[in-house]
């Protein structure tokens, strides 16, 4: 018979993707959206001095990138305190955590997270052949002490934790990640996701501590420095843990004009100043917007606000399918009980203005007393 012989492993994998794209979505609804509200991407955009760097490097992207990232590397290490053979970059946190997974899980190997959160991590998990377990959230926050108790009942050999958490917006103080870490069973590598470290308040990452080997912390360039698209992320960890990446990344997947692009980023620390700035003034809206409403917002650190609908997941997705029929996009998460809420990310006043008009009468279309 003629055709491809998958491994048992994907061949008994459904049919899906974690997420489907705004411009897939765009396409089936034969229109653009007005707000762009969902993906939780920096509407405000990058650094002006990272555009013009990426512009320059444009008539080079003949070659290769340097397979080290060297400069960016150096360049965060020496900001972050820590040496350059304690970072790895790759193709954003989704893609370093695909290789993350690949190093450390096979067929039925034990990893925990918890039940509604980020489900590209899960993707990857059943992709090698993992055996995943999950945990409730907790009064909408994922729960440390939940996780850690799967974990030594299973032997996980990763658990997955973001803070601040998507698709909640809460988040933990770092006193509550660090006795998480301390108590982490002897063999078990924390996956502590820090895509949205940038927006949170003081007192909410751990020290960074990289002589820990049980410890991984992804962070982006797609959220505070506005390069979703380019795929730049990074791993701080021990130096043997970091080192393992190079038995499996792939060295060349780099692009050579994001790595420029993001180096720039990294240095402009004004610009990321001003996000941080919009990214509240939005917040607040936001906050505001669902309050008129009659509805409740959700404390955030991230750059997206969840908004309690006050019902129950049917509710919530009918309120998502009308604003999406009027050109807002936003998401909402996928578990009960979190599924009563529908989930905006933070934007221009524009955007907003479109978001604040529609949500009445997508309200009302749901059904909403």
């Amino acid at each position: 018979m003629r055709g491809p012989r998958y491994t048992p492993i994907v061949a008994a994998l459904p049919q899906t993707v974690p997420f489907v794209g705004p411009e897939k979505m765009e396409r089936d609804r034969g229109a653009p959206f007005i707000a762009r509200l969902g993906a939780n991407e920096s509407v405000f955009g990058p650094s002006p001095k990272a555009i013009a760097a990426m512009q320059g490097a444009g008539a080079e992207i003949w070659k290769y990138g340097d397979s080290t990232s060297h400069d960016l590397r150096h360049a965060l290490a020496g900001d972050l305190g820590v040496a350059p053979e304690n970072i790895v970059v790759g193709s954003g946190i989704d893609g370093l955590l695909n290789s993350t997974v690949r190093l450390m899980v096979g067929p039925d190997d034990h990893v925990v997270t918890s039940d509604g959160a980020y489900p590209t991590f899960n993707f990857h998990v059943a992709g090698y052949g993992g055996t995943l377990h999950k945990v409730p959230y907790r009064d909408d926050h994922e729960d440390p002490d939940a996780l850690i108790a799967k974990a030594r009942e299973v032997d996980a050999k990763l658990v997955y934790i973001a803070n601040p958490d998507n698709p909640m917006g809460t988040w933990h103080s770092a006193d509550r990640i660090q006795a998480m870490i301390n108590a982490l069973p002897d063999g078990c590598v924390l996956v502590l996701d820090e895509a949205y470290i940038e927006f949170a308040p003081e007192g909410t990452a751990p020290p960074m501590d990289v002589s820990d080997p049980q410890v991984l912390r992804f962070r982006t360039f797609s959220k505070a420095h506005g390069m979703a698209g380019a795929r730049v992320g990074y791993v701080i960890g021990h130096v043997d843990l970091i080192a393992s990446y190079d038995k499996v990344r792939n060295h060349f997947g780099m692009n050579r004009t994001a790595q420029i692009g993001a180096l720039a980023a990294w240095a402009d620390r004004d610009w990321l100043s001003h996000i941080q700035t919009e990214v509240a003034r939005a917040r607040a809206r936001i906050t505001d917007i669902a309050t008129e409403n009659g509805l409740t917002a959700l404390p955030s650190a991230t750059n997206f606000v969840t908004i309690d609908c006050g019902r129950d997941g049917d509710f919530a997705r009918a309120v998502l399918q009308a604003l999406l029929a009027r050109g807002i996009f936003v998401r909402m998460p996928f578990v009960a009980p979190e599924d009563r809420c529908i989930r905006v990310s933070a934007g221009p006043p524009g955007m907003l203005d479109a978001f604040a008009a529609a949500l009445p009468h997508a309200l009302k279309e749901a059904g909403h007393g």
